[in-house]
C-alpha cells in the first residue's frame, strides 16, 4: 500500500494484470491445497484410497511414502528408530523441498495456511494493532524444545498438539477438533499476534526452513529498478524481512531471496504491478537493465498516486 495515496495492497496489480493475473499464485496455491486435502478425502468418502493417512506420514497408491521429516527426528531422538519406509518417505520430502523451498510446505501444502491468510486479511480489513511480536526465533528455540521433550519422554512430543496434523486428520475424518483448533490458531492471529502463528511460532515451519535454505526454487527481484516503493510486496509478504536484501540491496548485490523463511508464496509476484519479481533458480542472478531510451508508460493508478500526493 503506497504510504502517501493510501490505496488499497494490490490496486495497481489489479488494474495492469487483471483480477487473475494480480492473483493467479494465491488461486494456484488454494487449488493444490484442495488437491492434496482431496487425495486424502477419496478413501474414507468414496472408499477409493488414493493416499492413507496424515500430513504427517502417508502413502500414496500403496508406492509412495511421504513422511514429514521433523515427525522422523522426534522419533529418532525418542529413541524409536523409523521403519525403513519412513525414512524412505522423510528423504523424498526433505529432497522435494531442498528442491521446490522449504517452506514451500507452508504456503503450498499446509492446512493452517487458508487460516492465517484468512486471519491477516481480516486483521488489514478491521486496522487492527499488529499486537504481540515475538522474536521470530521463537520458532527455532521451539524446534529445540520439541526434540529434547521428545528426548526426555520418548515421544513424538509435538504431534500430540501439532494444529497442522489436527486440522488435517479432522478435514479427513470430520473430528470436531479440527474446527476447534483453526479457530484457536485464527483468534491467535487475528487478535494476538498479527502473522504470529506460522511466523514466529510453528516449529514445523521453522524445520522446513532450515531445509529451505539450500532450496533451488527461489524468488528473484530481477527488475527491481522499476520498484515505485508502493510497498504493496512487503504489505502481502508473510516475511517481509526476506525481501529487503534483494529488492533493496547495495548495487551489484544478489538479486535472489535467498532466506530459509521465505515461503515461495508468490504473492510479491501477484502484487507487484512493475513486475519485479519473479520465480528463477538460486544461481539466477540477472538484473534486469532499465531501458535508457524511454520511461515506462505510468498506469491510471500511479497517476492516482501522483495527483493524491500533491
Amino acid at each position: 500500500m503506497s504510504v502517501e495515496t493510501h490505496l488499497p495492497v494490490g490496486f495497481e496489480a489489479l488494474e495492469e494484470k487483471g483480477w487473475i493475473g494480480s492473483r493467479r499464485f494465491l488461486l494456484l496455491r488454494r487449488a493444490i491445497q484442495l488437491l492434496f486435502l482431496a487425495l486424502f478425502l477419496t478413501g474414507p468418502l468414496f472408499g477409493l484410497w488414493i493416499t492413507k493417512g496424515t500430513l504427517a506420514g502417508s502413502m500414496t497408491f500403496d508406492i509412495l511414502p511421504l513422511t514429514d521429516p521433523f515427525v522422523a527426528t522426534q522419533s529418532f531422538v525418542a529413541g524409536h528408530w523409523p521403519s525403513a519406509t519412513a525414512l524412505l518417505g522423510a528423504l523424498i520430502v526433505v529432497v522435494a523441498y531442498a528442491l521446490l523451498g522449504g517452506r514451500s510446505y507452508c504456503s503450498w501444502v499446509c492446512p493452517v495456511n487458508p487460516v492465517t491468510d484468512a486471519a491477516h486479511w481480516v486483521h488489514r480489513r478491521l486496522d487492527l494493532p499488529k499486537g504481540w511480536q515475538p522474536k521470530r526465533s521463537t520458532r527455532l528455540w521451539l524446534v529445540g524444545i520439541v526434540l529434547a521433550v521428545s528426548l526426555l519422554t520418548g515421544t513424538i512430543a509435538w504431534e500430540a498438539i501439532n494444529p497442522v496434523t489436527i486440522i488435517h486428520r479432522g478435514l479427513v475424518f470430520g473430528l470436531a477438533s479440527a474446527w476447534i483448533v483453526a479457530a484457536g490458531v485464527f483468534l491467535f492471529d487475528l487478535f494476538v499476534a498479527r502473522r504470529g502463528w506460522c511466523g514466529h511460532i510453528c516449529p514445523v515451519g521453522a524445520f522446513y526452513g532450515l531445509i529451505g535454505k539450500v532450496a533451488l526454487v527461489r524468488v528473484s527481484a530481477a527488475n527491481r529498478d522499476a520498484c515505485d516503493n508502493c510497498m504493496d510486496c512487503y504489505a502481502v509478504c508473510p516475511e517481509k524481512q526476506v525481501i529487503s536484501p534483494a529488492l533493496k540491496g547495495a548495487p551489484g548485490s544478489s538479486p535472489i531471496i535467498l532466506a530459509g523463511d521465505c515461503t515461495n508464496c508468490g504473492g510479491c509476484i501477484d502484487v507487484c504491478a512493475q513486475h519485479v519479481f519473479s520465480f528463477t533458480h538460486r544461481f539466477d542472478e540477472r538484473i534486469v537493465e532499465p531501458s535508457p531510451q524511454s520511461a515506462p508508460e505510468q498506469s491510471a493508478a500511479s497517476k492516482i498516486h501522483k495527483e493524491c500526493s500533491q
